[in-house]
């Protein structure tokens, strides 16, 4: 069986996920065969495995930097949110349902062997198991019921190192309050501590570290530096949408959604030379944006609802009428419809009227569908026509089918490169032709994730909006974005080895956790 090491937070937005990331990447440099594992994840960003199943994108990019394909034994219990007291529900990658938190909250501990059996078949195929705790280990009210910190720790025999994040000030409390609040077997758990997110002189920290590990017995084994990687980070705790607001050559702005999800679908153009991705939540933020994205969510009739009482939807169709792009992605493709239907009560039932964009209309259905596809995008008109001809490939997760009315063209030509389309639940019937991808005149849409990764795809459609402005892109080169994403990972592995004690962390894997 596999060795184990797991890393454990104060709280939330740590850096637990980027540490698990890059010590999986020293160890896949090593020579050793790593895989990440994370028994239970609450986020909106996700992904469908070769398999045709979902797990949660945080342990994609763990399994990336670990050099091995993504799979659902990674993250066996993905949370989707759906409102601000409950989410759906997915197990071994199928939708379980839809739960309360408190729901939930009684249920989960009937899922523990589907988590141990899903680590046990990791184990037994892999050298080493990085393991990625959620949130803090020292919540007094979940402890009890815990399958994700502490529980999970004693379940796999795992070794503890217990992450600060020092930029948010007070880490020196954060990491004693953690221990003080842990149980005396669960302490001797916790092997090293890791202060995380410095900036500045590492030696004004030294009398606060000597005074840490003097009061808790425990090692620290590194201060890691505030590291500017680009790697996929968490949903609900990314900084990118607080980020830069400067517009750049080509002005690309995003909607923030309330219930955002898979906004990596547009990390390839922060790294475009000359092109600004803006997220943008309040209608002064909009501007002038040369191409508006809506995003996908978790609950399209409900986001919509906000565009409308925010002012956004008035804004962004004012934008189409003025030759503004609007180009949307899976619940932003449903929103841009005629009509919204939720006959089975999936998100808040009912019809409401879509945002009149695109001749077209969703009805909701329990179905999910869940299937990587590949094609390319069909020749279509206005001025994204440079995207026609050109290569695609992603991934569709959602609830509900789209059927075209006369005048919508199709935007893309797509095949399943699963072996068939996954779904889940009742198979309620939709009536007329079903569209992956549309558009109208300025105006397209697609189920897609990912439709923009392909470096031909996120190249076409810079070039289509320079030239329909007349500036000339050609020398704003998109990247592979896989390629680039295996220089970060590289990049994030030789800050820890610099700032991380290795020689007492492999000491620490090797020695593993005494369970009482």
């Amino acid at each position: 069986m596999a060795k184990v090491i797991m890393i454990q937070g104060t709280m939330s937005n740590a850096g637990k996920s980027l540490l698990a990331a890059g010590l999986c990447r020293i160890f896949h440099q090593d020579g050793y065969r790593v895989a990440p594992f994370k028994s239970q994840n609450m986020a909106l960003n996700s992904f469908i495995t070769r398999e045709g199943l979902e797990m949660g994108r945080a342990q994609v990019m763990q399994a990336e930097a670990a050099g091995i394909e993504p799979s659902v034994l990674m993250n066996p219990i993905l949370l989707k949110p759906t409102n601000d007291t409950g989410s759906q529900v997915i197990v071994e990658g199928k939708v379980l349902g839809n739960m309360s938190a408190r729901d939930y909250f009684a249920f989960k501990k009937k899922l523990v062997p589907k988590v141990k059996s899903a680590f046990d078949r990791l184990a037994s195929q892999y050298d080493i198991i990085v393991i990625e705790g959620a949130g803090s280990p020292a919540e007094i009210n979940l402890k009890a019921d815990d399958i994700v910190n502490m529980g999970l720790a004693k379940l796999v025999h795992a070794p503890v190192l217990l992450v600060g994040d020092i930029d948010r000030g007070g880490v020196f409390a954060q990491l004693v309050g953690t221990i003080e609040l842990l149980d005396p077997e669960e302490r001797a758990m916790v092997k090293g501590m890791i202060i995380n997110k410095f900036r500045g002189d590492k030696t004004i920290l030294d009398p606060g570290v000597e005074m840490l590990e003097k009061r808790t017995g425990i090692d620290v084994v590194g201060i890691a530096p505030y590291l500017n990687i680009e790697v996929e980070d968490e949903d609900s705790l990314t900084e990118r949408f607080s980020g830069n607001q400067e517009v750049k050559l080509l002005d690309l702005a995003v909607i923030r959604l309330p219930r955002i999800s898979n906004f990596t679908d547009f990390n390839p153009f922060e790294i475009i030379p000359g092109v600004s991705l803006r997220y943008v939540s309040h209608v002064s933020e909009l501007k002038h944006p040369d191409l508006i994205f809506l995003p996908g969510t978790k609950n399209t009739m409900e986001d919509l609802l906000w565009m409308r009482s925010s002012g956004m939807e008035a804004a962004v169709k004012k934008a189409a009428a003025a030759g503004t792009v609007i180009f949307g992605i899976c619940g932003g493709y449903q929103m841009l419809g005629e009509t919204l239907s939720d006959p089975y009560g999936v998100e808040a039932g009912g019809t409401i009227p879509g945002m009149g964009l695109l001749p077209m209309d969703t009805v909701f259905t329990s179905q999910k569908t869940r299937t990587r596809v590949e094609g390319t995008f069909r020749p279509v008109g206005g001025k994204l026509a440079g995207l026609s001809g050109v290569p695609l490939e992603g991934y569709e997760i959602h609830m509900g089918q789209t059927t075209g009315r006369d005048g919508l063209g199709a935007l893309t030509d797509l095949c399943d490169t699963i072996a068939a389309s996954h779904t889940d639940g009742a198979d309620d019937p939709v009536q007329g032709i079903k569209l992956d991808g549309a558009w109208k005149d300025q105006v397209y849409g697609s189920y897609v994730h990912g439709i923009f990764d392909r470096e031909e795809a996120a190249k076409a459609l810079v070039m289509a909006l320079g030239e329909a402005k007349g500036i000339d892109m050609s020398e704003a080169e998109a990247v592979d974005f896989q390629a680039f994403k295996e220089t970060q990972y590289d990049l994030l592995a030789a800050a820890l080895r610099e700032h991380l004690d290795m020689e007492k962390i492999y000491r620490i894997l090797e020695e593993g956790a005494d369970v009482k």
